[in-house]
């Protein structure tokens, strides 16, 4: 028996998928789960560069999302839509934690274990940045990449 965790999204007749996620590390792990498959539906493999690239800047960015946005009680949202005009994927990730906004340092020491997200973000994007959320309180931190992206192999 074949059980599904999410809604599908309808790969006919969408260009955008959008679901709020408990803030906790379940549903960071599902958020970038459900954007590899709205990916492959919408014609990027789980294999192409496309898709892992999106899916990896989906982690990084829900990560940050529950590790610092979290607000005890609050879900955390996420947004994938691919651009009419310009055929870029546009990923917005919106908790409720508007004083805690990202920021890209130095490179963390080469033993730390964290601090490296952004980095990983700033390589594998288009462009990315961090706007006032549109509905309530908080922030929404976004990254474009293009739809046509290919590997460099």
């Amino acid at each position: 028996m074949h059980t599904t965790l999410f809604p599908l999204p309808d790969p006919t007749g969408t260009d955008e998928f959008a679901m709020s996620f408990t803030s906790t590390p379940r549903g960071a792990r599902l958020a970038r789960l459900f954007v590899s498959h709205c990916l492959d539906s919408w014609g990027h493999p789980y294999d192409s560069d496309v898709n892992e690239t999106l899916t990896l800047i989906t982690a990084e960015l829900c990560a940050n999302a529950v590790r610092h946005g979290r607000v005890p009680g609050r879900d955390f949202h996420v947004r994938l839509a691919l651009g009419e005009e310009n055929g870029r994927l546009r990923l917005e990730v919106s908790d409720t934690r508007a004083e805690r906004r990202p920021v890209v340092t130095a490179a963390p020491d080469h033993d730390a274990e964290s601090g490296r997200g952004l980095l990983l973000v700033t390589a594998l994007a288009d462009e990315w940045g961090v706007t006032d959320r549109r509905h309530g309180p908080g922030k929404t931190v976004w990254a474009c990449l293009s739809a046509s992206r290919r590997s460099a192999d």
